[in-house]
């Protein structure tokens, strides 16, 4: 039988960490059943030294995997599974830039504000690994999103305790958006007839063009669209909601998504920073300018480059900007110990995974005291604002969800041939003076759409082919009838892009027997409504959603109902045949590698990775006959079960169980499933005597790997990590890596 391959991403951050306790594992256990576990990289730091080699020795070169990936992507042989990786904001590539540097590769420093052609080709160059760089090359097909049927079993009879009462005297918590010139009333959109190319072009007011994108290649029946957010209406949002707050008494918190809206969304947040600490910088702007502080990374860039200023002058400047919170509401907090603030970083604060934890906290977040306040939630455009604000109202007026009773809300998400990528790439422009951006066909010179905008405002562009969005349709009505769910596809057919969405949906879903099924066409607001009633019946539904509304779907209704979106299958049937296994959220790795470097604790769950295998090793199966891989698949899925009922999660304290701990389990339960099954001697022969020595040896491995815990730990680096270091602390257990070692 051919050997199978599954590509293991290595990615950054906690999952990294863990991959290096589990791969080993993986590897032994599917050692000769004709699969083979390849690792490839596209942590940050890999697709910096990928792109860079220019300056590079041979032995610090590496392959550029993601590209590699996505070329594989496109073959019925893939099988990637695709672990959480940073999505870099500028603050986190400059610090991975230095970190590399410091070890002697020889990269460039990222040019923040280029003045010469080669620092702007160099700006360039550099887009590629920021932001949302890594989903648009591998996303080649549309997501399946939902919890696995065992870690709902375990959610409602474990329900999680996060969830905080809604105030019963009464909450103030509100989601604030902008109600004029932003992204959803500016929408244009259209539908090509006809396969072209256009560019995209600025024309100021005196006639002059200037071209901002030469070649943009669009197919027939490709939707494509254009919005603007006006920013001087975003700035009088920003100071009306400032007021409000001060008013009401309650923090104000901002929430965008830098990471993914690499372009966008920093200069939205940077347009906050500069309102909110307006008489400070504007007091000091010559100064700022002049030592080249950008709001656009957040006020933590403003306060590190005052240090290039002689110290009365930085002292100086950091009181006036202390001066400003005696006249501004309170600033939720990220971190209040640190003081470290909504504001102090574009990326700290991101909406998918921050507004879940203000529902779960009850319409509050974190103020500078390290109490829960309630807070007006700043979503400033109104395409998604608005069933936010829906599900806040719902809470006042229902109280807290349950997660022991509360029904689930799956996602089947548009987002393959990079659907959708609003903000986050090089269709995305701020205007250089009062003007007119405007896409026109190559050919004909014919003007496709245009947008009026001023100095400043933010214009973007985004497609999405006929294909995937035809391929998103049938899938939406394959999950409905292999589940019996209502269906719900969240359009709004008041918004440009939606509407033409919407007449594709109607004319693909006659293509599938959708008889007996509830399929709807709902607005997003509606649509919330509608979930969140079922949810409170403990009833199931699935949502059917554009690439980011997908995003913030995927992370609300997971991190409500199991407590963390990381533990949610995410299957990626690739259109040509192959498959795509996401394994969760990377939002909360940061905060999980600082408490492993400070007292040896990894409380990253690998659950996500633990259930994505299973389709991994099934699609083997599917697709080669591999009676084996369906064996590891069905036994690992047993496992899981075995897992969760006896409760061997990490814990998120010292000296408990830990990720590594978590995983021995997950080995152990694996190998007794494998020994107590009938259909493969061979296999049962095998691991008969690798579960008997985990068994016996349950207790010292145990204390063997907590004992690796309670002491800082060096593994040599946060952006690339040395390998032995990170070994020597992700298998610290002589015992458990002499049993997995000699398999």
């Amino acid at each position: 039988m051919k050997t199978s391959k599954i590509k293991w991403t290595k990615t950054d951050e906690a999952p990294a960490l863990a991959t290096a306790s589990l791969l080993p594992i993986i590897r032994a256990y599917t050692k000769g059943s004709d699969i083979e576990i390849e690792t490839s990289d596209i942590s940050l730091t890999g697709r910096i030294i990928a792109n860079f080699p220019d300056k590079l020795t041979e032995d610090q070169k590496v392959p550029d995997c993601l590209t590699q990936l996505g070329e594989l992507t496109q073959t019925p042989e893939a099988n990637i599974m695709k672990l959480p990786n940073i999505s870099a904001t500028v603050p986190q590539l400059q610090s991975a830039i230095k970190e590399l540097q410091e070890k002697g590769y020889d990269i460039p420093d990222y040019p923040e504000e280029p003045k010469s052609d080669a620092e702007k080709k160099l700006q360039t160059r550099f887009a590629v690994v920021l932001g949302s760089a890594v989903n648009p090359v591998l996303r080649e097909g549309n997501s399946d999103r939902r919890p696995a049927e065992s870690v709902k079993k375990f959610a409602r009879k474990n329900p999680h305790k996060m969830m905080k009462d809604w105030p019963e005297s009464g909450s103030k918590a509100r989601v604030a958006h902008m109600n004029e010139k932003d992204y959803y009333e500016t929408e244009k959109s259209t539908t090509i007839d006809m396969a072209c190319d256009v560019r995209i072009e600025f024309v100021a007011t005196d006639g002059t063009v200037a071209v901002l994108k030469e070649k943009i290649s669009l197919l027939e029946g490709e939707v494509i669209d254009t919005a603007v957010m006006n920013v001087a209406a975003l700035r009088k949002f920003y100071a009306e909601q400032i007021e409000e707050a001060k008013k009401d008494g309650v923090l104000l918190s901002l929430h965008l998504k830098a990471t993914m809206m690499k372009v966008s969304d920093p200069i939205m947040f940077g347009h906050c920073v500069s309102v909110f600490y307006k008489e400070a910088l504007e007091k000091h702007a010559d100064v700022l300018k002049e030592i080249g502080a950008n709001v656009n990374s957040g006020l933590a860039d403003v306060l590190d480059k005052l240090k290039k200023l002689p110290a009365d002058k930085k002292a100086e400047i950091e009181a006036d900007i202390e001066a400003v919170y005696e006249n501004r509401p309170a600033l939720a907090m990220v971190d209040s110990r640190r003081g470290i603030t909504n504001l102090h970083v574009p990326n700290n604060i991101i909406v998918d995974a921050s507004m879940p934890n203000v529902v779960r906290d009850g319409g509050r977040m974190w103020n500078k005291d390290d109490q829960l306040q309630d807070t007006i939630a700043m979503i400033p455009d109104r395409s998604y604002a608005t069933m936010y604000q829906a599900i806040i109202e719902d809470c006042q007026k229902h109280g807290q969800f349950d997660p022991s009773t509360m029904g689930s809300v799956s996602n089947v998400g548009l987002m393959a041939q990079k659907a959708e990528e609003y903000g986050s790439h090089d269709k995305t422009f701020e205007a250089p003076a009062d003007g007119k951006i405007r896409v026109v066909d190559n050919s004909s010179s014919a003007v496709v759409l245009e947008q009026a905008l001023e100095t400043g405002d933010i214009f973007r562009m985004c497609q999405a082919k006929d294909a995937p969005i035809r391929d998103w349709v049938g899938l939406a009505v394959r999950r409905a009838r292999a589940t019996g769910s209502p269906s719900i596809f969240w359009l709004d057919e008041n918004r440009g892009h939606d509407a033409e969405i919407i007449k594709k949906v109607k004319k693909y879903l006659p293509e599938h027997d959708t008889s007996g099924l509830d399929i709807r066409i709902m607005k997003p607001l509606d649509a919330m409504n509608f979930s969140l009633e079922r949810i409170r019946r403990g009833e199931d539904t699935i949502s059917v959603a554009g690439n980011v509304l997908r995003d913030y779907l995927t992370d609300l209704f997971p991190i409500l109902e199991l407590g963390t979106s990381a533990r949610m299958l995410s299957i990626v049937p690739l259109m040509n045949g192959g498959g795509l296994f996401e394994t969760g959220a990377g939002g909360s790795a940061p905060k999980h590698v600082q408490q492993f470097l400070k007292e040896g604790h990894l409380r990253w769950d690998s659950l996500g990775e633990y259930c994505a295998l299973v389709p991994s090793l099934e699609l083997i199966a599917r697709n080669t006959g591999n009676e084996k891989a369906a064996l590891l698949a069905e036994t690992l899925d047993q496992a899981i079960s075995q897992y969760l009922e006896n409760g061997k999660l990490p814990s998120r304290k010292v000296n408990e169980l830990d990720n590594r701990g978590s995983t021995f389990y997950l080995a152990m339960y694996w190998a007794k499933a494998l020994t107590a099954q009938d259909k493969d001697a061979s296999i049962k022969e095998r691991f008969t005597s690798v579960a008997k020595n985990l068994e016996e040896n349950e207790e010292k491995i145990s204390q063997e790997l907590l004992a690796a815990q309670g002491r800082p730990v060096e593994i040599g680096g946060y952006y690339l990590p040395d390998p032995a270091m990170v070994e020597k602390e992700m298998r610290p257990s002589p015992i458990f890596n002499a049993i997995i070692d000699a398999m």
